[in-house]
């Protein structure tokens, strides 16, 4: 039997984990982050793309051929249409994930568009949250 496949796909800024706001998002890489998450999942196929780009993120979601996506769109949560429309219209299922509580956050942050449109969404717990969101597919 194949492993179960699941993407984890973060959007912009996210590769400046460990040097933007260290307070609000850590100080690890999520480079660093995804061989510890490689390791305590290793009995999954995981597999991680990040881009500052929305339409490359679109392509990944309509590409993807995963059982499960995790996705945390940074600031396109709150404004992209399109990539709620990605979301929609593809069968994989997809969990929203933010590193921070975006509801403690500025006003702005408090609204994803993203999350009608997603299996489950986890934020708050910081990098943890992606092991939260990876859990769920195994339920």
């Amino acid at each position: 039997m194949n492993a179960m496949r699941i993407l984890i796909i973060n959007g912009p800024n996210l590769n400046l984990l460990g040097k933007r706001d260290p307070e609000v998002y850590g100080n690890k890489s999520f480079e660093d982050y995804f061989v510890e998450l490689k390791a305590e999942f290793s009995q999954l196929e995981l597999e991680y793309f990040q881009s500052n780009v929305e339409g490359e993120i679109i392509n990944r979601l309509q590409s993807s051929d995963h059982q499960g996506i995790v996705l945390n769109a940074g600031g396109y949560t709150h404004t992209s249409v399109a990539i709620r429309d990605a979301i929609d219209a593809i069968k994989v299922p997809v969990v929203e994930v933010h590193i921070s509580n975006i509801l403690s956050r500025e006003p702005f942050r408090h609204e994803s568009m993203i999350a009608p449109v997603c299996a489950g969404c986890v934020f708050g717990f910081g990098l943890k949250g992606y092991q939260l969101a990876i859990q769920s597919f195994l339920i």
